[in-house]
């Protein structure tokens, strides 16, 4: 069975992860400013819908192939590596933005919010990397059944996504006033991500392979 301070250390990357800005972060934001917090809830829905794919394709077996091959394991792992980095240039480059300015979206549907928070999420680069890069390097064979851990695993990964974003969701216009009608306060917002984007991607690129 998992150990609890692997739960534990799983769930602060977790928690980490899921405060960097990324689509999600943006659509979730947007989407509760433009349309209210039930439309904001209901894109959760289906963003959390796109973690219980990734999560069931994992544990059926994509991440153990991944690992097996040093070559494919190194190129996600630069891949992710570059990725953050780009996150973080995005931020505070002449011009960037924060995925907490105001955008302007339509107004759609439930089945229509659920659907593209679900395929926000299933394109968001930062999800795969979390579940086959990451989610192997905390399972260990001699603890149980593979699956079980990962499924375990991916319940919560999905538990401190919903939460956090649940309660970005509530907060999401508050905040967006408040950083809106504070400029100093929105660009130091904006470094602190980038700072914590620039650190993940730096240990990405360094880390070993487990």
């Amino acid at each position: 069975m998992i150990t609890l301070a692997t739960l534990l250390g799983f769930a602060g990357v977790a928690l980490a992860l899921v405060l960097t800005p990324g689509p999600n972060m943006a659509y979730l934001i947007s989407r509760s400013i433009c349309q209210g917090r039930a439309a904001g809830f209901i894109s959760l829905l289906g963003v959390l819908a796109g973690f219980l794919v990734y999560m069931l394709l994992a544990a059926a077996g994509i991440t153990a192939v991944v690992m097996a091959v040093p070559f494919a394991y190194d190129t996600l792992r630069l891949a992710g590596a570059a990725y953050l980095a780009w996150l973080a240039w995005n931020a505070v480059r002449p011009g960037g933005s924060s995925p907490f300015e105001r955008r302007t979206l339509s107004i759609d549907s439930p089945l229509k919010l659920f659907s593209m928070g679900l395929m926000t999420n299933l394109l968001n680069p930062k999800i795969a990397l979390l579940y086959l890069s990451l989610l192997p390097q905390f399972v260990d064979p001699s603890h149980g059944s593979v699956l079980v851990q990962s499924v375990i695993l991916g319940l919560v990964q999905m538990s401190v996504s919903g939460m956090v974003n649940g309660c970005i969701v509530f907060a999401a216009g508050a905040i967006a006033t408040f950083l809106g009608t504070r400029p100093t306060w929105a660009r130091l917002q904006r470094w602190l991500m980038a700072t914590v984007l620039g650190l993940l991607a730096v240990h990405m690129a360094v880390a070993s392979r487990r």
